[in-house]
């Protein structure tokens, strides 16, 4: 016959019971969720899904360098709506976005798609006022919640680098910066910058 258990280790081995049942109540994927920014959404790290938070209808306050790679520091500010939505099962997604210039209306068209071999997303713009001609993509990815995307292009007839960069990424908010550089990325100038601040 066995000792009897002292009350003592009966509550011992029931807490210990009920530390495991609550462990197999988290879901599977707590584990392999990616860091959480300061308002607890979950930052985008490098996958298929890094996008998501994006989704949805955005105001946005732009400011453009009214000349690029010349020195200027006059800029052009003006407000927009962004609307931004998933395809190819969540593996690619778009923009439709309305700018409210100066001197008019201006539309362009963000398209992006997710390769999972490499981790990488590419970012084509496709401009509504050159609408049969789409930029060269920027490639790139996120890490630690920012992320930064490169491409190889041409303005004004000579080579350049240009690089996006999405930042201070929050449930409501977030920051898109575009740079050029004439020096293959010795000195970058950012020209144009967007801050995003979603419609409720």
């Amino acid at each position: 016959m066995d000792a009897p258990v002292s009350p003592l280790r009966r509550q011992i081995l029931r807490d210990a019971l009920a530390g495991a049942s609550a462990l197999t109540l988290l879901p599977i994927a707590d584990a392999f969720a990616s860091p959480a920014g300061s308002d607890g959404i979950r930052l985008p790290t490098g996958d298929v899904h890094d996008f998501d938070i994006f989704v949805g209808r955005w105001r946005t306050q732009q400011r453009r360098l009214k000349e690029r790679l010349v020195g200027s520091t006059d800029w052009i500010e003006f407000e927009g709506v962004q609307d931004f939505r998933l395809l190819l099962g969540g593996a690619g997604n778009m923009t439709d976005n309305l700018f409210q210039l100066p001197d008019g209306p201006y539309r362009g068209v963000t398209v992006r798609a997710f390769d999972p071999q490499t981790k990488s997303w590419a970012i084509w713009w496709l401009d509504g006022n050159r609408p049969h001609k789409i930029d060269v993509p920027v490639i790139g990815r996120f890490e630690n919640g920012s992320g930064a995307f490169y491409a190889d292009d041409k303005f004004d007839g000579k080579p350049i680098k240009v690089r996006f960069l999405w930042k201070d990424i929050k449930a409501d908010s977030r920051r898109w910066e575009q740079a050029f550089s004439p020096d293959g990325g010795k000195t970058w100038e950012t020209n144009w910058t967007g801050d995003f601040f979603r419609i409720t």
